[in-house]
């Protein structure tokens, strides 16, 4: 336990020292949207400071700290150099230029409290399992590979929905259009429905110990985000403003969050 909490207290510092340098780059640049990029790779910096850290203090499975810091750095990884990818190019996301418009006070403390600390915050808190499950030492079970094997249908679900949405914008052809193909016709957020199931199955992963089952607030609180905060409903508040009658046939034939296969006629969704 004291190996733990010493390693909760490591991560704040390693979280806080990731923000202020996206801060700082952020910045200079004038791109506040790197604090997308840096998101995903955020939670490899907490996973690799805690595998050192709980090696250092002798606490932990061997294996099962690999298999989290390796999940977690797959995870990660790619989603940071999907976002990279996109952005690049592109200048300032509408959304920060957007806030940033709002400001008409100091910058620092501005940027501080609306982008950094909150998102911060939540990375902390998300990447509870990961902190806990460096310390536990019960042999890898079958909770364990059920949390593995759920994690695999999160990554393949957005990596998957990423790059059928790539391949989608990347057509001349379907400037305009709604994507609504592959995993797009079963759900209308395979990405995010995706980014979910990983920490849930992350969350699986760290459930060696009945303690464990208290981070289960990191998989709610991502999920509750990326439906109902800065995923689903904000992306879709956006869309309705600027599509017209076939993006309301998308929503009323095609599941919101979970897939299920699409309807033949407009219903409620």
């Amino acid at each position: 336990m004291t190996g733990l909490l010493t390693n909760l207290l490591v991560t704040v510092l390693a979280v806080v020292v990731t923000m202020l340098a996206t801060m700082a780059y952020a910045l200079r640049t004038g791109t506040q949207s790197v604090v997308d990029t840096i998101w995903g790779l955020g939670f490899v910096v907490i996973a690799a400071v805690s595998f050192v850290t709980s090696q250092v203090l002798g606490d932990g499975l061997d294996g099962r700290r690999v298999l989290v810091l390796v999940l977690t750095a797959l995870w990660g990884v790619r989603l940071g150099a999907y976002i990279h990818a996109r952005n690049r190019g592109k200048g300032e996301d509408p959304r920060y230029a957007a806030l940033m418009r709002r400001n008409s006070g100091p910058v620092i403390p501005y940027v501080i409290r609306t982008i950094y600390w909150p998102q911060g915050a939540i990375m902390w808190v998300v990447s509870l399992p990961v902190q806990v499950a460096m310390y536990e030492t019960a042999p890898l079970g079958i909770v364990t590979w059920l949390g593995v094997a759920v994690w695999l249908v999160g990554l393949l679900f957005e990596t998957i929905g990423d790059l059928q949405l790539s391949r989608f914008k990347a057509d001349p052809a379907n400037r305009g259009k709604v994507m609504d193909r592959g995993l797009w016709a079963w759900t209308r957020h395979p990405n995010y429905f995706g980014d979910a199931t990983v920490w849930w199955g992350l969350f699986l992963v760290a459930c060696a110990h009945w303690a464990a089952l208290l981070t289960v607030v990191s998989p709610l609180l991502m999920t509750h985000m990326l439906v109902n905060r800065s995923g689903k409903a904000l992306l879709e508040r956006r869309m309705a403003r600027s599509r017209g009658p076939e993006y309301a046939d998308y929503l009323a034939r095609t599941s919101g969050f979970l897939p299920r296969p699409p309807r033949r006629s407009g219903a409620t969704p």
